[in-house]
């Protein structure tokens, strides 16, 4: 059984009674010492297991009051009057926290299943049951499921709580673990109501916080859009029907409950991650091994912090050697153009925080925000696919959960950011055409445009209408294409695709957040061979081959296996080697979960915002309108305009 921690609760003080010992002379009164009550959970008490020693001797004289005579030893009894007591019942019990949940949970109550049976249908049938239970897919689906049980009570059975319904308050009371509140999860208090209304409104309401629980286990506690509105990863949520059917038969509740997390490897090594922090004792200081702000650091200067800056940036150096050497300057410019900073070599408080990385104490929140996107991915990601880590700028491809291939990426800017996609990979294209995508026409080129007609002259773009009498701005094949030599294409609603890219140096940097929203590729024709001997049947080209093919003919190759390909936003993630790695929050998405999970938005957190298809539609119109005056003009100078609009 999952282990959970219940809030400790103010325990009285129980008077004990006098015992009369009867005996053949006057005694006085025994007095004996009485402990504090332990806690309690829904009004019953909480036994912790734990075997109980007896107070020393003294221990107990010391607790007897000074005016107490002592006792006479009771009058022997014959061996056949005194058998040995029975062993008590085996008690129900949380085996992590050692919570015995029989003296909580394990009682009866004063109605039976028969009574509690007409409540549940009134409460049911009733036109008030909108309010009870206010998601109306989990409303219809209690409403089939109890009506088809005769409106039998489904955590309740011949009096007592099941030990399924044991198991699911314990887990909705261990929400955290799963890097969820268990307050979004209430749990009646069985341990307290009595009565046939009671009774049926508890199970009623159990029923609801479980729905929810394995709702937001499998596709997250926050609605996608809530976050960014440029999310595609498809609907997987789990029918509230087949919920219901599942956990009613289930012989194990607490799998069939974790059996709605995500099954992927990544997932499972963040919540074992989540599970090792929460349970690590706080020792160490909270900024123990931290490189501490303070003025900016000037190369030939002397500070404090420079051996704790060597040792952070692996160089040598005498631990009272406080001298901002070359040595430690090259190493910090070398630092900051990774980072994408300006390579100044003053050490300043932003390199700093560069250095250290994210505070301990943030590192929780983080986790908790990746389990989230983890679960609006599809659960089955495929046998072979393609993960997109866009804050850390690498790209790997899976074949049966086996990594065979990575590289390093180059992401959408914080203004422009790569969108969370997950799609089918469909072709690879060789020599491509670049079709600009509505955003950039609508950004870049158009108000350029207003004040220059000539500009599509200069960038060496074509204005085609296509077979659906879509007007469509192209760029032809060639060195100056922007998307390089070959592009690896997925279909999507946000027009992104990964492709090559003339600019190598960008992969020098470590922060690499350079597009439009497009993902570039460092070695686009490896990539190219590894997708295509997945994804084809038969021989492939390999990567020199591919070369070959490089020229003005556009040559596709439509994939027939067609890999899936995930855009994902790992800030948080654990290696095949149990490292855990902390990203850049790039475009700020960990921290709105956790603005949203700390606000009044938290109340709908779970429902999507209304969106605005006419939006949209009407952008296209207003851009096809203006592109219909544009003729269509050769190439004169496109190197200008892509150098600036792809930097």
């Amino acid at each position: 059984m999952r282990a959970f921690r219940f809030d400790r609760m103010l325990a009285g003080t129980v008077l004990a009674a006098a015992v009369a010992v009867p005996s053949l002379s006057p005694a006085a009164p025994r007095v004996e010492t009485v402990y504090p009550a332990p806690p309690s959970l829904n009004g019953r008490v909480i036994r912790h297991h734990e075997p109980v020693e007896a107070p020393p001797a003294a221990t107990r004289a010391q607790a007897q009051p000074r005016e107490a005579a002592p006792l006479p030893p009771p009058a022997p009894q014959p061996a056949a009057t005194r058998p040995e007591p029975a062993p008590a019942p085996a008690r129900e019990a949380d085996t992590k926290s050692g919570i015995d949940l029989s003296g909580a949970l394990d009682r009866m109550f004063s109605a039976s299943d028969a009574q509690i049976t007409p409540k549940l249908k009134e409460f049911v049938t009733s036109k008030q049951f909108d309010k009870r239970v206010e998601r109306p897919a989990d409303r219809r689906a209690i409403e089939v499921f109890y009506a088809a049980r005769g409106y039998a009570p489904l955590w309740i059975r011949d009096g007592r709580l099941t030990t399924q319904a044991k198991t699911a308050i314990v887990t909705l009371k261990s929400a955290a673990d799963d890097g969820l509140d268990a307050a979004d999860y209430p749990v009646p208090e069985f341990g307290t109501i009595n009565g046939a209304d009671a009774l049926a409104a508890g199970d009623l309401r159990l029923t609801e916080s479980v729905l929810t629980y394995t709702r937001h286990l499998a596709v997250g506690r926050i609605a996608p859009t809530r976050v960014s509105a440029e999310v595609e990863y498809g609907d997987h949520t789990p029918d509230p029907d087949d919920v219901l059917k599942k956990l009613a038969g289930a012989t194990d509740m607490a799998a069939a409950i974790e059996g709605y997390n995500p099954p992927s490897q990544g997932f499972r090594a963040l919540k074992a991650k989540l599970a090792e922090l929460r349970g690590a004792k706080a020792s160490a200081e909270p900024d123990q091994g931290r490189i501490p702000d303070g003025p900016a650091i000037h190369f030939g200067k002397k500070d404090a912090r420079v051996p704790a800056l060597r040792d952070r940036l692996g160089l040598r150096g005498h631990a009272d050697d406080t001298t901002y050497d070359k040595t430690l300057y090259n190493a910090v410019r070398a630092l900051q153009y990774r980072k994408g900073m300006k390579p100044t070599g003053i050490v300043d408080n932003r390199t700093i925080a560069a250095i250290n990385g994210p505070k301990p104490g943030d590192i929780v929140a983080r986790i908790r925000a990746n389990m989230e996107r983890w679960r609006w991915l599809p659960r089955n990601l495929g046998s072979t696919y393609v993960m997109v880590n866009i804050p850390d700028y690498t790209l790997k491809v899976v074949h049966d959960g086996r990594q065979v291939w990575t590289t390093k990426i180059v992401s959408g800017k914080p203004q422009t950011p790569t969108p969370l996609v997950s799609a089918p990979m469909q072709h690879i294209i060789v020599n491509p055409s670049w079709y600009v995508p509505q955003s950039i026409i609508q950004n870049e080129l158009l108000p350029l445009y207003a004040s220059d007609p000539q500009i599509f002259d200069r960038m060496g773009l074509e204005v085609k209408q296509g077979p659906d009498g879509h007007i469509n701005v192209v760029q032809p094949p060639g060195a100056a294409n922007a998307l390089g030599r070959i592009k690896f294409a997925f279909p999507n609603k946000f027009q992104v695709y990964l492709h090559d890219t003339p600019e190598k140096k960008l992969f020098g940097y470590d922060r690499r957040a350079f597009s439009h929203g497009c993902m570039r590729v460092e070695d686009p024709t490896k990539f190219g061979e590894v997708m295509l001997s997945l994804a084809m049947a038969g021989p492939t080209p390999n990567e020199k081959q591919l070369d070959r093919m490089f020229g003005q003919d556009e040559k596709t190759f439509n994939l027939q296996k067609q890999p899936m390909v995930h855009l994902t936003y790992q800030t948080v993630y654990i290696d095949d080697a149990g490292k855990m790695h902390v990203d850049e929050d790039l475009y700020g998405f960990d921290a709105r979960i956790h603005s949203i999970l700390h606000s009044d938005e938290r109340r709908v957190a779970d429902v999507a915002p209304p969106q605005d298809p006419k939006r949209d539609l009407s952008t296209d119109k207003a851009n096809q309108e203006i592109l219909r005056r544009v003729e269509r003009r050769e190439a004169q100078n496109p190197f200008a305009f892509f150098d600036k609009l792809f930097r």
